[in-house]
């Protein structure tokens, strides 16, 4: 699975430097579901989508729901196994990363996120647009 930088461009904070990026029917199917707890730095990010559920899931996460320009719809801080986000219509992308990271990087509905492949992510950070028009 190829792997993202994930920054929250009006914080100008990390929200993760190796998150997988499930752009794919399979990969976005089985998301996190039978992986290991996602460590500091590590997550997933799922486009298309528009929620995301825990049913199966051992451990609790970090959701940020993204729309197509980046920007944060909702925010599901520990969201727990079992449980589920709502629908949003205007989220292109769902951000799942590990419980704290919404609390210390200070992200609130409005911010921008953006990500790129890490070893260009200095020199040039996709725009979230960019993959969310392959889904």
């Amino acid at each position: 699975m190829r792997q993202v930088r994930v920054l929250n461009r009006t914080r100008e904070r990390s929200l993760g430097e190796r998150v997988g990026l499930a752009d794919r029917y399979w990969s976005r199917l089985r998301g996190l579901l039978g992986r290991p707890e996602p460590g500091a730095g590590e997550g997933l990010l799922i486009t298309p989508s528009s929620g995301v559920h825990m049913y199966g899931m051992k451990y609790a996460l970090d959701v940020l729901l993204l729309d197509s320009s980046g920007r944060v719809v909702a925010l599901y801080p520990n969201l727990a196994p079992g449980k589920r986000t709502k629908v949003h219509r205007q989220a292109r992308a769902a951000l799942e990363v590990p419980v704290g990271v919404i609390d210390d990087t200070n992200t609130e509905e409005g911010d921008v996120v953006e990500w790129g492949v890490p070893e260009a992510a200095e020199e040039h950070v996709a725009r979230s647009t960019l993959i969310l028009e392959r889904g």
